[in-house]
């Protein structure tokens, strides 16, 4: 069973690379007293995630945070390693925190998982975007596997 508007996100533990190595932030943590937005991708360095997903919303951060958006927070089921050199590799800057979610924890806690196992890539993130405010889920837009469509930057700065 997956998440859904008007449900709270997990308490979960997540990792991301700064200037100091890899931290620890917990959801909670995360989420509290914020609105973020928070959009999941299959993997990174992967086509339509490296080509469309994650460009259009670093595009497209600076509108987003003109909608009362604190956070924009891109999430995938890699290492925090991994996470770091795509956002290097993207020019994210400080637009978008990269999220790792090795084990897929959060991933599961959500019940938003895909199997990748045919294409050696075993379990991942669905591709998905939400809004999240004070840790409430206020909007969820899933994607049909393999599409791209209402999980955009754009698709997402209408439902804010």
């Amino acid at each position: 069973m997956s998440i859904k508007v008007g449900d709270k996100i997990p308490s979960v533990s997540l990792k991301y690379m700064d200037k100091d190595g890899i931290q620890t932030v917990k959801t909670d943590d995360l989420l509290k007293g914020k609105k973020v937005v928070l959009f999941a991708l299959p993997g990174a360095f992967t086509p339509t995630c490296s080509a469309k997903h994650l460009p259009g919303f670093v595009q497209h951060a600076e509108a987003i945070r003109k909608k009362g958006v604190d956070q924009i927070v891109c999430l995938s089921v890699n290492d925090a390693f991994v996470m770091d050199a795509w956002g290097k590799a993207q020019s994210v800057g400080d637009k978008v925190l990269m999220l790792a979610d090795g084990n897929a924890d959060f991933s599961k806690a959500v019940g938003l998982t895909m199997d990748g196992t045919n294409y050696g890539m075993g379990t991942r993130a669905c591709r998905y975007a939400m809004v999240v405010d004070d840790g409430t889920v206020k909007a969820l837009n899933v994607e049909a596997p393999g599409a791209f469509e209402v999980s955009s930057a754009e698709a997402i700065m209408k439902a804010l």
